[in-house]
């Protein structure tokens, strides 16, 4: 990745102090949607070490996830999935319970969203402490599928994500 991304993308994205909860510092990244151009290459950089992994699907978790995961799908031409919070998807679904720094969840997914033979790649905006980003391949592995890759743009380095996905090839654009 080039420096003139790395500076764009430093330039762009915006700190939130104390959201949603006090202590939280919340890495905003409305501002790299409000420039096409940016959104762009983000996308490109993102998907460039999925070009050799042979990904047959998509997942991309809620909600932010869906807007770097859908145009990614798109450009490898293959399906999206979402993985959603509970009661969101109108199928039969399978959920996983996780941990997040402050607090916990539950994410579901389609049970024919992926199936024996996907090779998936799931994508979301941040990676922080690896939580969501852990449950969402045990769902993808639970439904049949195989986790080839994770891609994130953001990843806050000292909360160490990473380590919750030490078995998994994981992409982030800026590790901050």
């Amino acid at each position: 990745m080039t420096a003139t991304l790395l500076d764009r993308l430093s330039a762009t994205l915006r700190d939130v102090p104390d959201f949603p909860t006090p202590g939280i510092l919340f890495k905003d990244i409305t501002p790299v949607l409000a420039d096409p151009v940016l959104m762009r290459d983000v996308i490109t950089a993102m998907l460039a070490p999925a070009q050799s992994l042979g990904v047959t699907h998509v997942v991309g978790v809620e909600s932010r996830g869906f807007l770097f995961g859908m145009p990614m799908a798109m450009e490898l031409g293959v399906p999206f999935a979402p993985a959603r919070k509970p009661g969101k998807l109108p199928w039969q679904t399978e959920r996983e319970s996780y941990d997040l720094e402050y607090r916990s969840d539950v994410l579901e997914m389609h049970t024919d969203a992926v199936g024996a033979g996907a090779r998936v790649l799931v994508v979301d905006d941040v990676l922080a402490t690896g939580g969501t980003a852990a449950a969402t391949c045990r769902l993808v592995e639970r439904l049949g599928g195989t986790v080839v890759g994770v891609s994130v743009l953001i990843e806050i380095g000292f909360l160490q994500g990473r380590t919750r996905l030490l078995e998994r090839a994981v992409h982030a654009v800026v590790t901050i």
